[in-house]
């Protein structure tokens, strides 16, 4: 059940957190809109009311930056105020605060309350805060304080508060479950499989398309201006300062490129022992032991096997490392044996066998000239990542004297890289695809959130790879072209089009014949088409033939019923469903148990937004704009 889940997931400091973060995900559009009184300024402390309750600027400012915090571990780089707000972080922790304060209001209003015994245990029984043993570590209790930046009367009300959030969103939703009607649409949904009958009709059969007059093509353009429209371009310059771009392997000595070999050749450079077991397996001990007496006595391994009723190809395990076979006792025995040999007989966990080793390949070390150059890369690029930190500290020194990032790049020999004029998708006015820049999308998305002029905090990369550097220098506002300047591509659409009707016309046609009940092959192959077939599709199946828009119109087609759709690349497909099946649904399989786990959390999901929704509309909230840009650090308009 949904309860059992949120009450197993509250037993942790880290489940609470996790359940009071999701209840905000749940009812952002309703925290954040739709609620009488919306952003009404009013007292300069207050982000926010609900009803009676305020939402401090320091409130939202220390939850704000735990939460971008949080977001810099995860993806190991600098979140700027700027990321934060495209991520929509400010509003997310704006919701969640809200939503709390709403259930805050509602259990007092009820009068409920949580026993400083509870929350004891909570705290105590958390497992993230015992040690080996199993007793509550005080040690770790204060490291994660440290982390969060609480005290330990803070954090005790903390988790008095998302105790209490935790039952009352329990007795909202704990006795909800799927309906069995339910049920059984998911699992049609899930589990029907299609048979039809299709055909490509290709871009050819459309036919000749005579070249259009020019008035045809100038109606067609104004028709569809807006789509010919030329986006917004930026040129930018980017600096990028990362090991690779760092590092010389011409400057790194023979003998530092030895020792990195020494140390590193068993983990990067060997490849381990792998031997090819061969098994055969008995009732009991006694048995192999019978069985090995007459392997000793001539009897070939093979001859057991065939006794043994064990085909040639069950005979192999497999080829394996040591670690590869997890029984001790048969991966023990089998890398003690010479190729070829029978072992004794191994009790082993799932009975008594006979084992042989029908091939060993040995342990292999690449030698040091075999992989200099690599190795000579690697040291280069870790003595170049030692240098990041100092060299990220003087680039930004520079930076503060206003210094232009080509001067700086000059002065440090790095290479400055001019970018564009591109547009959001790093696409070039010629339609060409500007190579990636260093960062990735985070870059590209900073360059047009900047402006001209703008001094930039540079992009973090991950994983410690470094920082990014970027100026806008040239910005070109979207602008509606001229005919002249896109009559190729004018030409290129209206022929697309042309083509498509034509062939929307011609599968029309055909489908009036198939439902008038003629034989699908016959139609087709009259048309000069070749009909195919595809069995048991599923509602998520999709392929180069059968493109993802065809399969969810084929699941929306009535068996016996015909239809069509566009297919890019390929023309147009049509089809005809021939059959439609479900299987049974099994209430007692395990995958019915999860099919309904997963209902009942959607439906206690919905329920909650709804509940949580309605209570902020009758308490009322109110956003102060200028204090939560404050407590965000965004900028006031």
């Amino acid at each position: 059940m949904m309860m059992q889940g949120i009450r197993k997931a509250g037993q942790s400091l880290v489940g609470k957190l996790l359940v009071a973060l999701m209840f905000g995900f749940l009812i952002l559009s309703f925290a954040i809109w739709g609620v009488g009184d919306i952003f009404q300024g009013y007292g300069r402390n207050a982000v926010a009311t609900v009803g009676k309750r305020e939402i401090s600027i320091e409130q939202m400012r220390t939850a704000y930056q735990n939460e971008t915090q949080m977001l810099t571990r995860q993806q190991r780089r600098s979140i700027t105020p700027e990321i934060a707000r495209a991520l929509g972080v400010d509003q997310r922790v704006l919701s969640r605060l809200i939503t709390e304060a709403t259930l805050d209001q509602v259990a007092t209003r009820m009068g409920l309350a949580v026993s400083d015994d509870t929350v004891r245990d909570v705290i105590f029984n958390d497992p993230n805060l015992k040690d080996a043993s199993g007793a509550f570590d005080r040690n770790r209790f204060n490291e994660l304080l440290r982390a969060i930046g609480l005290t330990e009367q803070a954090f005790v009300r903390e988790q008095r508060a998302a105790t209490m959030r935790q039952e009352l969103a329990e007795m909202v939703i704990g006795g909800i479950s799927a309906p069995v009607a339910l049920q059984e649409l998911g699992h049609r949904l899930r589990n029907e499989k299609r048979d039809i009958a299709y055909v490509v009709i290709p871009e050819t059969a459309a036919g000749e398309i005579a070249a259009p007059a020019e008035d045809v093509l100038k109606r067609f353009f104004e028709e569809r201006k807006a789509a010919f429209r030329a986006p917004e371009f930026r040129n930018a310059n980017v600096l990028a300062l990362t090991p690779a771009n760092l590092a010389d392997a011409a400057k790194v000595s023979d003998a530092d490129a030895r020792a990195h070999y020494e140390s590193v050749k068993t983990q990067r450079y060997g490849s381990p022992e792998r031997r090819t077991v061969q098994q055969i397996s008995f009732p009991s001990i006694e048995e192999a032991q019978a069985a090995k007496a007459k392997i000793d006595g001539g009897e070939t391994f093979e001859a057991i096997a065939t006794a043994r009723n064990v085909s040639e190809q069950d005979l192999t395990l497999g080829t394996f490392t040591r670690e590869g076979l997890f029984d001790p006792a048969v991966r023990d025995a089998a890398f003690a044996l010479a190729q070829g040999a029978v072992s004794a007989p191994v009790q082993g966990g799932f009975g008594a066998v006979l084992l042989r080793v029908s091939e060993i390949e040995p342990e292999r070390l690449k030698s040091f000239e075999e992989v200099a150059d690599e190795v000579r890369n690697e040291v280069a690029t870790s003595k170049a990542a030692a240098q990041i930190s100092d060299l990220h500290d003087k680039i930004e020194d520079q930076r503060a004297s206003a210094r232009p990032l080509g001067e700086i790049a000059k002065e440090f020999g790095l290479t400055l890289r001019p970018v564009g004029p591109v547009d959001a998708g790093l696409r070039k006015p010629d339609g060409a695809q500007e190579a990636p820049l260093p960062g990735g999308d985070a870059t590209l998305t900073a360059i047009f959130g900047s402006d001209i002029g703008v001094d930039n905090e540079a992009l973090r990369l991950p994983n410690n790879g470094g920082y990014v550097w970027y100026e806008v220098t040239k910005i070109e506002p979207p602008r509606d072209r001229s005919f002249d300047e896109v009559k190729a591509e004018v030409e290129r659409q209206w022929r697309a089009d042309e083509v498509a009707a034509k062939l929307s016309a011609k599968a029309r046609e055909l489908i009036q014949r198939l439902d008038a009940g003629e034989d699908f092959a016959t139609v087709v192959t009259a048309a000069g088409l070749n009909p195919e077939e595809a069995s048991d599709l599923g509602r998520q199946d999709q392929s180069d033939a059968l493109p993802r828009n065809v399969v969810s119109l084929i699941f929306g087609t009535p068996v016996g019923k015909s239809a069509s759709a566009a297919a890019d690349g390929q023309g147009r497909i049509l089809f005809q469903v021939k059959a439609a099946t479900v299987p049974p649904y099994m209430r007692t399989t395990e995958e019915a148990e999860n099919f309904v786990r997963l209902f009942t959390s959607s439906l206690s999901d919905d329920v909650l937004m709804q509940y949580v929704g309605k209570l902020q509309k009758d308490f009322g909230v109110s956003v102060n704009q200028a204090a939560f840009r404050n407590a965000t650090g965004g900028t006031q308009n």
